[in-house]
C-alpha cells in the first residue's frame, strides 16, 4: 500500500502485546473483502492483534461454503509474493491458480496448490468461468507460511500434490497436507519443522491425535462445532494451543471438520542471545533517546547478518551453546551451524562481551 502524503501525522495507537499466550486462545475472525469491496469475503484469523503467528504460519483465511450460482466467485487478480508460501486447500469447488513461472493448474477438494515466493513470483487465482465450472460451491482455507531468513531468496517454485497421505482412526479421518502427522508425511516441501492437516469428525466423535509437544499449535473449525482440548470451538474461529501437549483432543456432537496447523515457534533473534542488550534497546526507544538507540542496534547490527547469512535457528542455537547451554541443535529441515559459522557467531558474541 503507498501513502502518497509528504509529511503525514504521527498517532500512536497503543496496542497490545502480541505472540506471548501460554494458555489456549480462541481468535475470533474477521470479515475481509477478497479483492476490493464488491468481492467475495473471507474470514481472517491470522494475523490477529492477539497473535501474529502459529510456528512458521502467518495467515489464515476460510471462505464459504459459497453457491457460485450467478456469481463470479473468487476474482483475485495477478499480485505478487516474496519470502513466503502460499497454501491452497479446497472442501468444495475449484480454483484456477496462474502464475509468473508459466504454471496453470486448477485444484479441486483434496488436492494442494503450494507456491514457494521466495525472492519474487506472481500470481492469481479464480473461479472457473461458468461455462466451464463443474460445481457450484466454493469453500475452502487459503494459508501463508512465512519463510526463515536462509530461504527468503530462493527461486519461486510451484508443486501440485494430489497424492497426500490419509489416516483413519475410527470416527476421525485425516489428511496430511504439509509435513508429518502419525507417522504419514506429506512430500510437499517445507523450510521449518511444521504441519498441516485437514480432520474430518464423525457425530458423537470423542478421539485424540499424537502431536509433536515442541510444536504449538492452532484449530481452524471449517464445518460444524467441536471441542478441542476440553474448549468449545465454533464454525470460522481459531483456537491456539501453546507447546507441551503430546497429543490433541477432539470431540463433537455432529459431523464436523477442522484444519490443523502448528510448528515450531519462531525465536526472537538477538534477545535470545544478548537479552541485556535487547532490553536497553527497548528502554532507549521508549524513551526516545534516539542516538543512543542507533548506535546500540549498529553494535548489534553484526548478530543480524549472521542470522540472514547462517539462519536464525542456527544461529541462536549455536550462540547458546557456546554460552554453556546444551539446547542441542535445531530441528529437521533445518540444519546446525557449521564450523565457520560457529566461528563467525563466537567472534561476534566475543565483540558484544558475552562470551
Amino acid at each position: 500500500m503507498s501513502n502518497l502524503e509528504q509529511g503525514p501525522q504521527e498517532t500512536v495507537c497503543g496496542g497490545v502485546a502480541v505472540g506471548v499466550a501460554a494458555e489456549p486462545e480462541v481468535l475470533a475472525p474477521r470479515d475481509v473483502p477478497l479483492g476490493g469491496p464488491r468481492a467475495m469475503h473471507v474470514r481472517r484469523t491470522l494475523p490477529h492483534r492477539h497473535r501474529r503467528m502459529v510456528g512458521a504460519w502467518c495467515f489464515v483465511d476460510h471462505y464459504g461454503p459459497h453457491s457460485m450460482a450467478g456469481q463470479t466467485g473468487m476474482q483475485v487478480p495477478p499480485h505478487p509474493h516474496t519470502g513466503l508460501q502460499t497454501v491452497s486447500w479446497l472442501l468444495e469447488g475449484e480454483v484456477l491458480h496462474r502464475d509468473s513461472l508459466g504454471t496453470t493448474q486448477l485444484i479441486t477438494p483434496g488436492r494442494l496448490n503450494l507456491m514457494t515466493a521466495g525472492h519474487g513470483v506472481s500470481h492469481s487465482e479464480e473461479t472457473p468461468h461458468p461455462d466451464e465450472r463443474t460445481t457450484q460451491g466454493l469453500h475452502g482455507v487459503q494459508l501463508w507460511v512465512a519463510l526463515p531468513s536462509h530461504a527468503r531468496g530462493v527461486p519461486p517454485a510451484f508443486e501440485h500434490h494430489s497424492g497426500l497421505p490419509d489416516l483413519h482412526d475410527g470416527p476421525m479421518s485425516v489428511s496430511v497436507v504439509m509435513g508429518s502427522l502419525g507417522g504419514a508425511s506429506s512430500a510437499a516441501t517445507t523450510y521449518t519443522p511444521l504441519v498441516a492437516a485437514d480432520i474430518a469428525l464423525s457425530a458423537g466423535a470423542d478421539t485424540a491425535l499424537p502431536v509433536e509437544p515442541d510444536f504449538e499449535h492452532a484449530v481452524l473449525v471449517t464445518e460444524g462445532s467441536v471441542r478441542v482440548a476440553g474448549r468449545p470451538v465454533d464454525r470460522g474461529a481459531l483456537l491456539y494451543l501453546p507447546p507441551g501437549a503430546s497429543d490433541l483432543a477432539l470431540a463433537s456432537d455432529g459431523a464436523a471438520r477442522v484444519m490443523l496447523i502448528g510448528g515450531v515457534g519462531w525465536m526472537a533473534g538477538p534477545a535470545c542471545l544478548v537479552p541485556a542488550e535487547s532490553v536497553r534497546l527497548y528502554q532507549l526507544c521508549r524513551d526516545q533517546r534516539w542516538a543512543e538507540a542507533m548506535a546500540l542496534q549498529h553494535r548489534l547490527w553484526p548478530l543480524h547478518e549472521a542470522f540472514a547469512k547462517h539462519a536464525l535457528a542456527a544461529c541462536v542455537k549455536g550462540g547458546l551453546e557456546l554460552m554453556g547451554f546444551p539446547v542441542g541443535a535445531p530441528m529437521a529441515p533445518q540444519a546446525p551451524l557449521t564450523a565457520a559459522g560457529r566461528a563467525e557467531v563466537a567472534a561476534i558474541l566475543e565483540t558484544l562481551g558475552v562470551l
